[in-house]
């Protein structure tokens, strides 16, 4: 009798304390789930609105095709630059792409701009944003200046990457199409300083040279 009577005085005693517990914590508990479902609600949204979008810049891009299979090259032109502006990794660069491709850009500079506006407004994985720079520096080297052509490439250069190479064969031709055969030469000769490359680099530098030599 005893045990039972100490035993509900302590079930009392304990209800009492939460009690007190949650009277005195009631406001931050509310507050808490409130945050939790606001949290919920605004991650939820924010995925949803994020997957519209996505679905949004995919029809336009499919629609700019359309425009351009019909022959509507200003209205496929104003589309893929919107697309390029909303700054989707993705749709971005595959809009400046289908851009180039199709020599639909008249003026170099704005093309050079696109590259620059999408390289800082998106995020890629390293691989991918050195794609980017190579190809950038690629379209520049038909029009660009020695210092301004060096200068797309540096980053490219300054450590070992999948397009290390590539520039510099890049720089290799720029230089020999400029007349510059000495600057031509170091820059193939670089390439085979780097290891385990695919043989036709390795093959397409030799033959930049020889060519060099026999002239």
């Amino acid at each position: 009798m005893t045990e039972n009577l100490f035993n509900a005085e302590y079930d009392v005693t304990k209800k009492s304390k939460l009690r007190k517990f949650y009277d005195s914590k009631k406001i931050l508990i509310y507050s808490f789930i409130f945050s939790i479902f606001v949290i919920f609600v605004v991650t939820s949204l924010y995925f949803e609105n994020k997957e519209k979008k996505n679905i949004l810049l995919s029809d336009n891009y499919l629609q700019a095709k359309v425009y351009l299979q019909n022959g509507e090259n200003d209205k496929a032109v104003k589309l893929l630059k919107e697309v390029i502006f909303s700054n989707n990794s993705t749709y971005s660069t595959l809009s400046l792409f289908l851009l180039i491709n199709r020599n639909l850009l008249k003026n170099s500079q704005e093309t050079l701009d696109l590259f620059e506006h999408i390289l800082e407004k998106n995020k890629f994985t390293k691989d991918l944003e050195n794609l980017l720079i190579f190809k950038k520096a690629l379209f520049a080297s038909d029009f660009s200046t020695e210092l301004e052509i060096i200068e797309i490439v540096r980053p490219l250069l300054s450590e070992d990457n999948t397009w290390k190479p590539h520039s510099l064969l890049l720089l290799g031709d720029f230089f020999m199409t400029k007349g510059e055969t000495i600057k031509a030469i170091e820059f193939y000769q670089e390439v085979f300083k780097i290891k385990n490359l695919h043989p036709d680099i390795y093959k397409y530098a030799s033959f930049q040279l020889a060519k060099i030599t026999n002239e």
